[in-house]
């Protein structure tokens, strides 16, 4: 029987060329610790773009981009 999950698992390398969580906040001019904080407090996307001065899609995106890829993004086949 083919099954191409164990074909392809540990054909990737283990690591990721998503951009991580900590270079976007740096990019978008906000301090990473605490972009991290204002989730943990359940801040909306709102209150997250008036505290660090950005548009709320802005914030959107990087809170989206936090609950699918996590801190570093790394992922890998191994």
């Amino acid at each position: 029987m083919y099954n191409q999950q164990a074909e392809n698992q540990g054909s990737f390398p283990p690591w990721s060329r998503t951009v991580s969580l900590n270079e976007m906040t740096a990019e978008a001019g906000i301090d990473f610790d605490q972009f991290i904080s204002s989730i943990e407090q359940g801040l909306s996307n709102r209150e997250m773009a008036e505290r660090f001065n950005l548009s709320e899609a802005g914030v959107q995106s990087l809170t989206e981009h936090f609950f699918q890829y996590g801190i570093g993004s790394v992922i890998g086949g191994d």
